[in-house]
């Protein structure tokens, strides 16, 4: 909205899912995330995601139970199959 190049609408909608996308998402937006098997492997933050302002990227053991929680920001992740 102003001036700063560096942002995009995508930045701003907190509405934004973790599907992988051409635009970065803003990363620890959201608290729960729907991911598919084209997300996995799973890490947090996704690479869809900006890093600037995160966290470093783990991996989440998603496959077998269909859930993971990451340890640094708390982000719920649910395997859509």
């Amino acid at each position: 909205m102003g001036d700063n190049p560096r942002t995009s609408d995508s930045d701003r909608d907190p509405a934004v899912t973790a599907e992988r996308s051409e635009k970065p998402m803003q990363p620890n937006a959201q608290h729960q995330y729907d991911v598919t098997p084209d997300d996995l492997p799973l890490c947090c933050p996704m690479p869809g995601m900006q890093l600037w302002n995160s966290h470093p990227r783990v991996y989440l053991p998603v496959e077998k139970t269909g859930w993971a929680k990451c340890p640094y920001c708390s982000a719920e992740y649910t395997l859509r199959r």
